[in-house]
């Protein structure tokens, strides 16, 4: 067997959607766990559609996502040039062997003549009349010496039928009066898509093509292509769509209007890469077992085609943040910290306070960085609240005895000789034992006063711990004047 070449081929148009990270990742993965290679190919042949810096958000994705290639057009390969306009005086010459072998031809119409033809009810959904597709020699010769332009087009078996076998949906029969003689060479020269991925496919040996399944229905052209030019067909892997939910419950395909799309996008609302890859990789593909969470090494090691599934996945945001959680719950606090540093520092608004200590109480319970300055930005800046926050069922604590513990656990904490997270600890651990209530009548009165919320990242000990000794007493102050108010 030859070794296994995949290739990722994107056209510079913009952003990168999760359905073409998905495809990147796929490929990616059948070259790795097969000991192959993956190649980086950038198909710019439509001009029209180029973004300025939309190569640059290629390689950074595939960067940051970890998907490193054997071969492309930043590092060469044997196999280049990897990008397609350096490739362009390629193309030509096979499309001129397939119309001397009659299996292409020339096409002289204009564009007013193809747009007249859409006005029509038999053409008005796209096509071609085939109308230069028998053209006499001389009428060729005539149009060619008078300079006319013309777009190359295949010439489709009229009769009969194509099949192919894709390695997810199985053996597919196409009749040959269904394909269109889609155009190989546009008049500026360029390639289109269809003819320009075969060539390069061809050429630079890959062996598995994959891409998503509104491919499927193109498949029979492409191997009517390589069958014209007596070449090997490759393994075809299709995969199936990633839909997204909407608010009545059905899906569509997955758009803007169900969240974010782009891994940018995702990165940007919080999320981690290696969640984000390591969910995307769930979506259409399961593993023998039931393990979710996997490394980009061992999903390399687990992977395999025939667990490909034929049916669309629906992408669920919460699950993604699911995922996002477990993997930041198994980093190591000063792995989150550094993860986490921009977002703690926003939250923070230039405050200096233990950065290390944050990223500790915020671990557990954060599921997107996003959420992170919100949940800490009391540190900043003690928010206003309202003296009903000291009331609470659970901890038992209410009106009288609020301010009663709260003054307490004050006189107590401004007697410390050292303020550390143990001290505090045994020193209202201690005023709870001595009172005889709860710990957490003790420790309601004290965290309202010292964060303003009823929700926090961390209790009272920690948030006191983080402030520091005057910037924790003096909110204390200020809750003692709240309740005696």
């Amino acid at each position: 067997m030859s070794k296994v070449r995949t290739r990722y081929a994107p056209s510079p148009t913009g952003f990168m959607h999760v359905g073409n990270l998905r495809t990147a990742l796929y490929e990616y993965l059948i070259a790795k766990s097969q000991g192959g290679d993956f190649v980086l190919r950038i198909e710019d042949t439509d001009q029209e559609r180029y973004v300025e810096g939309a190569v640059d958000v290629i390689y950074r994705t595939l960067k940051t996502a970890g998907l490193k290639h054997d071969e492309g057009p930043d590092i060469g390969g044997d196999y280049g040039p990897y990008v397609q306009s350096e490739r362009k005086d390629m193309y030509r010459p096979f499309a001129e062997k397939l119309i001397e072998s009659g299996h292409a031809y020339r096409c002289f119409c204009t564009k007013e003549r193809l747009d007249a033809l859409k006005q029509t009810e038999e053409y008005a959904n796209g096509g071609y009349d085939r109308h230069c597709r028998d053209l006499s020699k001389e009428e060729i010769d005539k149009l060619l010496a008078e300079g006319t332009p013309y777009v190359i087009r295949q010439k489709m078996p009229l009769d009969g039928t194509t099949t192919f076998t894709d390695a997810v949906f199985g053996e597919i029969t196409a009749p040959n009066e269904e394909l269109q003689d889609q155009i190989l060479i546009k008049t500026d020269g360029y390639p289109t898509y269809n003819f320009a991925n075969v060539i390069d496919d061809h050429l630079m040996g890959i062996t598995h093509v994959v891409r998503g399944n509104e491919y499927l229905s193109s498949t029979p052209k492409y191997n009517l292509l390589y069958e014209a030019f007596g070449w090997e067909i490759p393994t075809y892997v299709h995969l199936p769509l990633i839909m997204g939910q909407n608010e009545d419950g059905t899906v569509s395909k997955l758009s803007k209007r169900h969240g974010s799309t782009g891994f940018d996008d995702l990165v940007k609302d919080g999320f981690l890469p290696e969640a984000i890859i390591n969910y995307i990789a769930l979506l259409g593909w399961c593993p023998d077992d039931n393990t979710e969470v996997f490394t980009l090494k061992e999903l390399e090691q687990k992977f395999s085609i025939d667990r490909i599934s034929k049916s669309p996945s629906v992408f669920d945001y919460a699950k993604l943040e699911w995922f996002n959680g477990e993997y930041i719950k198994n980093m190591t606090v000063e792995q989150f910290e550094q993860t986490a540093h921009e977002y703690i520092e926003q939250g923070l608004g230039g405050k200096k306070l233990d950065t290390v200590k944050i990223a500790g109480i915020l671990q557990q319970r954060t599921t997107k960085l996003t959420q992170i300055p919100e949940n800490i930005d009391f540190f900043a800046e003690l928010p206003e609240y309202d003296a009903e926050l000291y009331i609470n069922k659970k901890s038992k604590t209410n009106a009288e005895n609020a301010p009663v513990m709260l003054k307490a656990a004050y006189d107590e904490l401004s007697a410390l000789a050292s303020w550390d997270h143990d001290s505090i600890h045994a020193c209202l651990i201690g005023l709870a034992e001595k009172l005889g209530v709860k710990n957490g009548t003790v420790m309601w009165p004290v965290r309202i006063a010292a964060a303003g919320k009823k929700v926090t990242p961390g209790g009272a000990i920690e948030i006191l711990d983080i402030l520091g000794r005057d910037e924790a007493l003096a909110r204390m102050e200020k809750g003692l004047a709240k309740l005696n108010g």
